[in-house]
């Protein structure tokens, strides 16, 4: 293994970054951290602006390619690995549903839940990337409601996605705590990945806290 062959993840404790250093580690992938303390506002910073000019984690560079945008990341990653079994093949049924799922979270879940956040008067079905906020969220219930995962009994790098997002907007009150997100959210963040990186998290987190004297 060379060092182009690593992956670098421009990384955050806390942030959207976490679920791509968990997936990461479930695909046994060697990585390094390129860390950014954004209590500190590094992320603002020229020298990560000329990285990822809208200032996000998480961003990724393999191989001498860039590539930001969550969902990109996760399709890309898990791709890049296929022996881990986190991604349908080509030729494999589930390759379009899994793509559909994993695109579901960047097109329709995050701009109705910033639209919730920011209590924006709801934009006319006809003209809403994601018809309305009960109608995005009831068709993830449905999937969902099949389960245990999103496809059944297998897991993917689509779960460790939307199994962090739960997690996170069950916490924050953004989507309702009803038992086949909770229990969904669990099944995957119970996983040792997710334990293993939480801890780690909230370590960094504090020593970002502490550096930015917040």
């Amino acid at each position: 293994m060379t060092s182009t062959d690593r992956v670098t993840l421009y990384y955050s404790p806390q942030s959207r970054a976490t679920g791509a250093r968990v997936l990461l580690e479930e695909l046994g992938a060697p990585y390094d951290l390129h860390i950014l303390n954004m209590k500190a506002g590094e992320q603002r910073q020229e020298a990560y602006l000329a990285i990822n000019p809208l200032g996000k984690v998480p961003a990724i560079r393999h191989r001498g390619a860039l590539v930001t945008e969550q969902v990109a990341i996760f399709i890309y990653l898990a791709d890049l690995f296929p022996q881990a079994g986190l991604t349908p093949a080509l030729d494999d049924v589930r390759r379009g549903p899994y793509l559909r799922w994993i695109a579901y979270y960047g097109a329709s879940f995050e701009p109705a839940l910033i639209d919730r956040f920011m209590k924006r008067e709801p934009t006319p079905v006809m003209h809403s990337p994601y018809a309305d906020y009960d109608t995005m969220l009831g068709a993830l219930e449905s999937q969902l409601t099949k389960g245990p995962y999103l496809f059944g009994e297998e897991i993917t790098a689509a779960d460790m996605l939307w199994g962090m997002a739960f997690s996170w907007t069950m916490m924050f009150g953004l989507v309702p705590q009803k038992d086949v997100f909770v229990r969904y959210a669990e099944r995957v963040t119970s996983r040792p990945a997710f334990q293993r990186i939480t801890k780690a998290d909230d370590e960094m987190a504090a020593q970002h806290a502490a550096a930015a004297g917040v």
